[in-house]
């Protein structure tokens, strides 16, 4: 049986271990944040692009679409559609080329601060007009100057109006040249 002591010990030992996924006091905890996004309007049966902007934590980075080398761990998105829209070409910046401490003498192809991505997509002729939520994930690795961390999966999600196509411009009856009074 252990005595009173060490079984206060014990307890205080234990609960001065931090919880699994809990980062000591003033441990900074990398992140990256999908901006609010501007509404996106596509016509029936025509393509439209949405602009998604990401924020990285400051003191971070995450690697670009394209690392430099391919242990990196390159930054992707990732979308499900609903059905009728379809999602075509998402568009990735060009990294900035920055050296680190941990490799001083490579440069490698990051994104820092804030980033764009652009999002090509097609509303087929025959979905419904209506608002469709476009849902998925952005997955990246965030480093700061020492150390990278695991790779993380942020849940994305935007809203596409689909609209419906004006009616073709009617055309004026021919008028008579002739002056009417």
């Amino acid at each position: 049986m252990l005595s009173r002591l060490r079984k206060t010990s014990l307890l205080v030992a234990l609960l001065s271990v931090p919880l699994i996924g809990q980062e000591p006091e003033g441990t900074r905890v990398p992140s990256v944040h999908m901006l609010p996004a501007p509404p996106v309007s596509i016509l029936r049966g025509s393509l439209g692009t949405a602009d998604l902007r990401f924020r990285v934590a400051s003191g971070f980075h995450v690697n670009s679409n394209t690392p430099t080398e391919e242990y990196l761990i390159p930054t992707v998105l990732q979308l499900d559609a609903p059905t009728d829209i379809i999602i075509g070409r998402v568009s990735y910046p060009a990294g900035e080329q920055e050296s680190f401490p941990f490799a001083p003498d490579q440069k490698l192809s990051v994104y820092s601060g804030e980033f764009s991505l652009s999002v090509t997509m097609r509303a087929l002729s025959s979905v419904l007009p209506g608002s469709y939520a476009v849902r998925g994930q952005l997955k990246y690795q965030a480093c700061d100057n020492a150390a990278c961390y695991p790779p993380k999966r942020l849940p994305i999600a935007f809203n596409v109006k689909v609209v419906k196509a004006p009616p073709p411009p009617q055309k004026n009856p021919a008028q008579s040249p002739h002056a009417h009074n």
